[in-house]
């Protein structure tokens, strides 16, 4: 889009919008976090203590089938764009600092140009358009950073993975789309929340538009950079083991209506734990302590946000989305990496440090089936939470939405809310609007199949069945009315509903640009790149 045409949409959109008042349209912040497990929060039956966030659900809205893309890049281009992540050039991961992929097309690793965003969209609506946070949708692509695509005001981060405490190098912080050293003192979690706070501050005082706010969080990823205060207040209390901690978060789920009283919980894929040595389980409650301190700095922050929210009367009429980019991470091997030693002394200026590792993160997913990168439901179901008293009716408040919706669904939701439009001259938006969700309609938003393709994972949704399957696997069949936690395989027995989904599934692949039956895989061809004579990926 030529920068003419887009003046000439923000003008034409603050005209339609004109006739709305600064109050009729919500203020708008949608908090992502960044590998947190399905069950971790307390509203969604984890024992972390996160009081903040479950009082937004207290009053507000808990979907039970709210879906991601499997991973933090295609989570993000969805989020941001009410597209497949193929659609915007991200199909699998955006290119790693340094290492352009060369290439064009659904897997390039960067926003193209036949998209637009969030903040495109709501700024010509009139609003201003915060950021705070991890961004990963650009590669070294200065074109697709948030400046330049919709975001009037950014702090945070543009690459993935950061150190907590002390951000650097190619993994370092930027303001605006001016690279900056972190000052002292400085933690993520909080410094991203301060920023935001700050940013609103201004707006407000400048004028009377409604503001945007996307506060992405980079907590709990890798490196588990937790607080040393906030470490000890968990360390001690994962020395039970995973087994334990799977039992109590199912119970608390069934009590909260989470899990159906008559569902069985996805087995847990790690050794029972009383099978391992004192020392190794030691090691690992260190581990699982320093994750859940990372969450419960998270929440924290949505205390103090909500708080400077009230002080400025700014509650009533913001409507706050909170949800996670992908199920809980095993990246970091079974067992996971580091120990109490590493969270004391972290190493700084890097991405090294405690990591998760997969049989916590099963455990943290619980009680659906795998983790980050795959799309069966404990990597690609994540916890959602809307709260917006002006606007969900108070009878609502603690309820839960069974309703399916997608990351998608954000563009035509938040374009509703805010007056917006959307272009015509880019790709169509896949989402449907969510606004009768949140006034209490128990109708579907979604008769349409919907689909997920990552690293050659992929899935189908049709109503109550699902097809999904692990790269280089069968195809799987699962009635979700009544086998939430993908137990019992129906491919064999439902042929006619199987073969019309892979049909489905591969039409859908076809329009897209989704690489099948072999996937694309990013390092894999940035391996193969490498090693090719004359070439090199820097």
């Amino acid at each position: 889009m030529s920068f003419k045409t887009f003046h000439l949409l923000a003008i034409l959109s603050l005209c339609v919008c004109s006739h709305l008042q600064a109050q009729d349209r919500p203020n708008v912040i949608v908090v992502l976090v960044d590998d947190m497990g399905y069950s971790d929060l307390g509203c969604y039956g984890g024992e972390i203590d996160t009081p903040n966030i479950d009082a937004l659900a207290g009053q507000g809205l808990r979907f039970t089938q709210f879906y991601n893309q499997g991973r933090c890049c295609p989570t993000r281009a969805s989020l941001m764009t009410g597209l497949q992540p193929h659609q915007t050039g991200i199909g699998h991961m955006t290119a790693p600092p340094g290492k352009p992929l060369g290439i064009t097309g659904p897997y390039q690793g960067y926003l193209n140009d036949q998209c637009t965003t969030l903040a495109s969209v709501l700024r010509n609506a009139g609003y201003h358009t915060l950021m705070t946070g991890k961004w990963h949708l650009s590669g070294d692509q200065e074109q697709c950073q948030p400046t330049r695509r919709g975001f009037d005001q950014f702090f945070g981060c543009l690459s993935g993975a950061i150190n907590y405490f002390e951000p650097a190098g190619d993994r370092g912080l930027t303001r605006g789309d001016q690279p900056i050293d972190a000052p002292e003192d400085f933690y993520a979690t909080d410094a991203f929340t301060d920023e935001a706070m700050q940013m609103i501050r201004d707006v407000t005082t400048k004028d009377d538009r409604p503001f945007f706010l996307y506060l992405a969080y980079n907590a709990p990823h890798w490196p588990l950079n937790a607080k040393w205060e906030d470490y000890q207040k968990y360390r001690g209390k994962y020395r039970d083991g995973w087994n334990d901690l799977i039992r109590r978060r199912n119970e608390r789920q069934r009590e909260l209506g989470i899990l159906d009283s008559d569902t069985k919980p996805a087995p847990y894929p790690g050794p029972d734990w009383d099978s391992l040595k004192p020392k190794q389980r030691d090691r690992l409650d260190a581990v699982m302590a320093a994750y859940a301190a990372c969450v419960d700095s998270v929440d924290q922050n949505i205390g103090k946000l909500v708080g400077f929210l009230d002080e400025q009367k700014l509650t009533d009429n913001t409507i706050i989305f909170f949800l996670s980019d992908n199920g809980a991470c095993q990246e970091g091997g079974n067992f996971g990496k580091g120990d109490e030693a590493m969270v004391k002394n972290p190493p700084l200026r890097t991405t090294n440090g405690v990591r998760l590792g997969l049989h916590w993160a099963g455990a943290c997913n619980t009680p659906y089936r795998k983790y980050k990168h795959f799309v069966h439901e404990g990597g690609a179901c994540t916890p959602m939470i809307a709260h917006w008293p002006a606007g969900i009716p108070n009878k609502l408040n603690g309820s839960l939405v069974d309703e399916v919706a997608y990351l998608q669904d954000f563009m035509p939701t938040l374009m509703e809310l805010a007056g917006g439009s959307y272009p015509s001259d880019v790709t169509p938006i896949e989402g449907r609007s969510m606004l009768p969700l949140l006034k209490g309609s128990k109708d579907p938003i979604h008769t349409e199949t919907i689909f997920w393709e990552h690293e050659g994972n992929a899935a189908a949704r049709d109503g109550d069945w699902k097809l999904v399957r692990e790269y280089g696997k069968p195809w799987e069949l699962y009635d979700m009315a009544n086998d939430r936690t993908e137990l019992n395989d129906l491919a064999d027995t439902r042929p006619e509903v199987r073969d019309r989904l892979i049909a489905a599934w591969e039409s859908w692949a076809d329009r897209t640009g989704v690489a099948y039956p072999e996937r694309f895989n990013m390092y894999e061809y940035l391996n193969k790149l490498n090693k090719t004579p004359g070439h090199s990926s820097k």
